[in-house]
C-alpha cells in the first residue's frame, strides 16, 4: 500500500521521532475537568500493535517502541475508552484480493476480541452509545470496534451483517487507494467512480440498515458529498483535519465541513504532521528510513530482541535529519477552524495514536489533559468540551443506532 509513493511501513516510520518528551503539567482543576468527561478517541490502530507477538496492553509501553496506547496510559491520560480499528491495507481490486482483505479483517477483529476477552477487568466491548456511560461506571475501558477501508466487505455486501455480529459500529468505503466501493482521497491514479460506485452506494444503504456509523475519513470530496446526499443517519469523520488550514485532499473543505455539520455529522480532528502543514520533504532522511526498515521491517514488527538496536538506529537517523512535525499550535488552528465553521456540536479529536499520528507536545493519549488546557485557554467551556470530548461522536452513533430501530 502506497501513499504518494511511500509504502505504509515507511509513512510509520517517518511520522514521529523515537523519542518523546514527558507530557507537560496541568493545573489541578484542569485534570480534574478532565477526568469529569467520557473521554474517547474515534481511530485507535492499536489492533496492528496488538497483533504483534509480545506486545502487551496491560504493560505501559513507549513510543520508542512505536506504541502509544496502552491501559497504563489511558489511565494516566484519562480517556475512557475508543474505536480500536480492524484496518486493513489495500490490496488489488479482485477476487482474490477482496478475498484477503476479508480473512485479514476477520483475524483482526478476533485480534480486538482477544484483548477484551484476555482483559475483562479492565476492558469492555461497547456496541451502543449507551456503553461508553456504563462501562466507565463499572470501572472499565470501552472497546468500541470500526473498520478503516472496505475491501473486506467490498466483494461481498452480506458481510456487513458479519461485522456487525462481530461487533463492528463504524465502517469507512476506503483508505489510500480506490477500491471497488469508492475513490480514495490520496490515489496517485486519481478518481475511478467519479465518487461512489453502484455498489459503494448500496454499502451506504445496508450501513443504514443495520445502524452502523459511516466514516469519510480518507474518501474523495466526492464521495463524502455523495455519502451526506444518500445516508439517512449523520456521518463522522473518524480522523480528519480542515483543509483551509492546511491545503490536502485528506481534509475536508468549508463548504462539505458545513454541508456535514448540517446533516448532523462529525468531524473528528486528527494530529498527524502530514495532514496538518507543509513538511519539508528531506531525501535524505527518508532515504536513510528505507535503510531502515530494509533492515528491521515496520516500526510495530520490530522483533523484541532487535527493539533497542533499532530505537539507537532510529534516534540517530532523528539527531542527523531532524523531522519536521506539526505542533499543538497547529493542531489548535484545525480545531478552532473547524468549531468555527462547523459548530462545537460536530468536532471531536482523534490523535491516530499507533497508526502514524502524534505530532510535538501531542506524543501520545497522556498528552490529552494537555490538549484539554489549551482548549479551556482558547475559550471552550466544560459543556464545549463534554461534547468535544466524546459527546459529539456518541450522538452520532446513536443517531446511526435509532435509524435501524425506526
Amino acid at each position: 500500500m502506497f501513499k504518494f509513493g511511500l509504502p505504509l511501513a515507511i509513512l510509520l516510520a517517518s511520522a514521529a521521532p523515537v523519542s518523546a518528551q514527558t507530557p507537560p503539567q496541568v493545573k489541578p482543576a484542569t485534570k480534574i475537568l478532565h477526568e469529569s468527561l467520557i473521554v474517547l478517541d474515534t481511530h485507535f490502530d492499536t489492533p496492528a500493535n496488538q497483533a504483534v507477538g509480545g506486545f502487551d496492553i496491560r504493560k505501559r509501553n513507549s513510543v520508542a517502541d512505536g506504541s502509544q496506547v496502552d491501559y497504563p496510559r489511558m489511565v494516566e491520560g484519562g480517556v475512557d475508552g475508543g474505536f480500536f480499528a480492524i484496518f486493513t491495507p489495500q490490496g488489488p481490486n479482485t477476487k482474490a484480493g477482496n478475498d484477503a482483505a476479508r480473512d485479514q479483517a476477520i483475524m483482526r477483529g478476533v485480534v480486538i476480541h482477544e484483548m477484551v476477552a484476555k482483559n475483562s477487568d479492565v476492558f469492555a466491548l461497547a456496541t451502543t452509545a449507551e456503553d461508553a456511560q456504563a462501562i466507565s461506571k463499572a470501572g472499565k475501558r470501552f472497546v468500541y470496534i470500526s473498520m478503516e477501508n472496505g475491501q473486506p466487505v467490498a466483494g461481498d455486501l452480506s458481510l456487513m451483517q458479519t461485522f456487525y455480529d462481530m461487533g463492528v459500529r463504524m465502517m469507512s468505503p476506503v483508505h489510500f487507494a480506490n477500491n471497488d466501493l469508492a475513490d480514495s482521497a490520496t490515489d496517485p491514479k486519481g478518481p475511478i467512480h467519479g465518487g461512489l460506485s453502484a455498489s459503494g452506494k448500496q454499502f451506504v444503504t445496508e450501513a443504514n440498515r443495520l445502524g452502523i456509523l459511516l466514516d469519510a475519513s480518507h474518501a474523495s470530496d466526492q464521495v463524502l458529498d455523495q455519502m451526506l446526499d444518500l445516508s439517512k443517519a449523520p456521518i463522522i469523520l473518524s480522523h480528519s483535519g480542515v483543509r483551509a488550514i492546511y491545503n490536502h485532499p485528506r481534509n475536508v473543505s468549508d463548504d462539505l465541513l458545513r454541508k456535514l455539520a448540517a446533516k448532523g455529522g462529525v468531524v473528528q480532528i486528527n494530529a498527524f504532521s502530514n495532514y496538518m502543514k507543509d513538511i519539508t520533504d528531506n531525501p535524505a532522511r527518508k532515504a536513510a528510513l528505507v535503510e531502515l526498515t530494509k533492515t528491521y521491517g515496520s516500526p510495530r514488527d520490530v522483533a523484541p530482541e532487535k527493539r533497542e538496536a533499532y530505537r539507537k538506529a532510529r534516534q540517530a537517523i532523528d539527531a542527523q535529519y531532524p523531522p519536521t512535525r506539526a505542533d499543538m499550535d497547529d493542531l489548535m488552528r484545525h480545531i478552532l477552524h473547524a468549531a468555527e465553521v462547523a459548530g462545537k456540536d460536530h468536532i471531536g479529536i482523534s490523535g491516530d495514536f499507533d497508526g502514524g499520528g502524534g505530532i510535538a507536545g501531542f506524543e501520545d493519549i497522556t498528552y490529552f489533559p494537555a490538549l484539554t488546557e489549551r482548549l479551556i485557554a482558547a475559550g471552550f467551556s466544560k459543556e464545549d468540551l463534554a461534547k468535544f470530548w466524546g459527546g459529539n461522536a456518541l450522538r452520532v452513533l446513536k443517531q446511526a443506532d435509532e435509524l435501524k430501530a425506526k
